[in-house]
């Protein structure tokens, strides 16, 4: 509550010292301790009577409503949540679930026609090059003294 540091606190009670004196300055201080309790103890007690207010009103719920609503990434991700939620479970027993399987294995037959298809055309297109005819046979090499003139 006050911002006192420890130069503040010496000083103030030096400053007590000297106007009260040694003698009461032990009775000042009890005093002084006692008063701060009191004001604590009040200052809880007027807390703890709001928050009681508070909760018989229904405030906490209204808060926690509020500050749930307001924040904008917790409701996009329920929402995410709430949407992937129903696009992973789907029951295979029903329709969606017939025309995924359904789909599955006529990707599947497309996939085997097509790999069957790339094959056929490997070896039909391996058989049909013609192999290169070499005119004029085979050449000779040039020996080093054909190579001179």
């Amino acid at each position: 509550m006050f911002d006192l540091g420890l130069t503040e606190l010496l000083l103030i009670g030096i400053v007590a010292l000297i106007i009260v004196g040694p003698k009461d300055l032990p009775v000042l201080f009890r005093r002084v301790g006692e008063f701060v309790g009191r004001m604590k103890g009040m200052a809880r007690e007027f807390t703890s009577a709001m928050n009681d207010a508070a909760d018989e009103t229904g405030m906490k719920d209204i808060a926690k409503t509020m500050r749930s609503a307001t924040n904008p990434i917790n409701t996009g991700l329920d929402k995410v949540g709430e949407t992937t939620k129903e696009f992973t479970s789907f029951d295979p027993l029903s329709e969606t679930g017939k025309l995924a399987s359904a789909r599955q294995d006529a990707s599947k037959k497309i996939r085997d026609i097509t790999a069957k298809r790339q094959n056929d055309t490997k070896v039909s297109s391996a058989a049909t090059k013609p192999e290169k005819n070499n005119k004029g046979g085979p050449k000779k090499k040039k020996t080093t003294s054909e190579n001179k003139k």
